[in-house]
């Protein structure tokens, strides 16, 4: 795994055109429509109960991102997390640039007080680290 050189940070908004052709490359029943997404970039950028953090990689420039979110819950005793979104480029896969972004989601988790971090997922549980998701006390 090589993450020399990456760098994850939060998403800003002008990395909205960035971001797009990687939102497109989910396998969903669902179809991307750019007016849709610049409107929900737009909004989530500046909230404070969601995550949204972008890898940089030298060569590459922005090779990924993700999207997680927190909520209350009434059995946790605090709040939960989600990652809703993880998506790295392929040229730039199985390098450590999702393991990254899970770290961070992990950490801003931690700093929110979430219970747990989970990654909702409806394909690539094989492309997970061992370790990635969990409890996070």
């Amino acid at each position: 795994m090589r993450d020399a050189g990456i760098h994850v940070r939060p998403a800003r908004l002008d990395d909205r055109d960035l971001i797009w052709p990687l939102t497109q490359q989910f396998a969903t029943s669902f179809d991307p429509e750019r007016s849709a997404f610049d409107s929900a970039f737009a909004t989530l950028v500046g909230r404070t109960d969601t995550f949204m953090a972008v890898a940089e990689v030298p060569t590459a420039g922005i090779a990924g991102y993700t999207l997680a979110s927190s909520h209350l819950t009434l059995f946790a005793n605090s709040p939960v997390a989600w990652v809703e979104e993880l998506m790295v480029s392929p040229g730039e896969r199985r390098v450590g640039v999702g393991a990254l972004l899970m770290r961070a989601a992990e950490q801003w988790a931690q700093e929110q007080g979430a219970a747990y971090l989970a990654l909702a997922t409806r394909r690539g549980a094989d492309c997970l680290a061992p370790g990635s998701v969990g409890a996070l006390n």
